[in-house]
């Protein structure tokens, strides 16, 4: 189909570009000359070829192998890399298309008049464009068989504080199975219904009134999956205890190829549900706190009405609150519904 570079947002949503380039900088970090920018200028040229391929005239929603080479002028390159800028040229374009040739990402081909390209797929990109359609459920938390993959992905969200994330995953796995024994009520997990297996988990950990106080103190002395301290800066209560009147939200993720909002929606409501249970064990519940370790929860955390209460001096890591009460008594669906991702319910990837 014809289609005008600088119109691609209306053919391929901005929402679900944001998902692959999200996934695309996760599976590549590290990789040389992998940045976030080049990532989006792939996933622009993609869907852009893409479209120019496919015969009917309809929005992508998911992005799939090219059927061999395609022809994209520096001009369209250019017109799809800076419609909203100011400026960039035909020659910029053509140096990014080479930079995504060093990268790995394309292959190049000049005629002596244009530019053929050939698009490399990227595996674990096709491979989860039908992962979120795959029946999801709530489960408890299984020590014995999720541990293991829950630390896996939890640990990817801790790239922008370790270099060592095999250590982290680690740490985690041991960490989740202590806590299981102490108190597995508080541990759940979002579970694939035809493999059973774990692809979202929280915990909500019951605190201690004896650290209550690290809620009023930088967030960076409570760290603990990414530090090699033995002792838990964060004492766990004992059910029954009524000075308990707080909770830390210690983790809540879904994995990044499930992350749709309909599956944010069943786990938060889910997440209501276990704040239940846990106030008949812990009565005077009133309080959730929270340490967001990576951006990309930054914008569910604000559409559900977490402040910030007290922020690091020495790093970008912060205490965010929100009160119980509010957040039993909270429409999931309606607060989380202006998220640029949750823009189109039917959106996959």
């Amino acid at each position: 189909m014809d289609i005008a570079p600088a119109m691609l947002d209306q053919w391929f949503p901005l929402a679900l570009q944001q998902q692959y380039v999200n996934q695309l900088v996760l599976q590549l970090k590290g990789q040389r000359g992998v940045t976030r920018r080049r990532a989006e200028y792939f996933i622009k040229l993609w869907g852009y070829l893409l479209l120019k391929q496919q015969a009917t005239q309809q929005p992508l929603s998911q992005l799939q192998p090219l059927q061999g080479a395609m022809v994209c002028t520096n001009r369209e390159a250019a017109e799809l890399f800076y419609a909203d800028a100011e400026q960039g040229s035909d020659r910029a374009a053509g140096m990014m298309i080479d930079q995504l040739v060093q990268a790995g990402l394309i292959e190049k081909n000049f005629d002596g008049n244009t530019n053929l390209l050939v698009i490399r797929s990227v595996p674990s990109l096709i491979q989860m464009v039908n992962q979120t359609n795959i029946a999801l459920q709530p489960d408890d938390f299984n020590p014995r068989t999720d541990a293991i993959p829950v630390a896996t992905f939890l640990s990817k969200k801790y790239t922008l504080m370790t270099d060592t994330p095999g250590e982290v995953a680690h740490k985690i796995s041991r960490l989740l199975r202590q806590w299981a024994l102490q108190y597995p009520k508080a541990m759940r997990v979002l579970r694939r219904q035809d493999t059973s297996q774990a692809v979202g988990f929280y915990v909500l950990f019951p605190v201690a009134a004896v650290s209550e106080s690290n809620f009023f103190e930088p967030p960076s002395l409570s760290l603990h999956f990414s530090t090699p301290n033995i002792a838990d800066p964060v004492v766990m209560a004992t059910p029954g205890d009524p000075q308990c009147m707080s909770i830390f939200a210690r983790s809540w993720m879904i994995d990044d190829a499930y992350k749709t909002f309909a599956s944010v929606c069943l786990f938060l409501r889910d997440t209501q549900q276990t704040f239940l249970k846990l106030r008949a064990d812990f009565p005077n519940l009133c309080d959730i706190y929270a340490m967001p370790i990576h951006p990309s929860y930054d914008d569910l955390t604000q559409a559900l009405g977490f402040q910030t209460t007290t922020p690091d001096p020495q790093s970008y890591l912060s205490w965010i609150y929100l009160a119980l009460d509010h957040f039993l008594e909270m429409d999931i669906e309606g607060a989380i519904a202006k998220l640029p991702w949750a823009e189109d319910v039917a959106v996959r990837m």
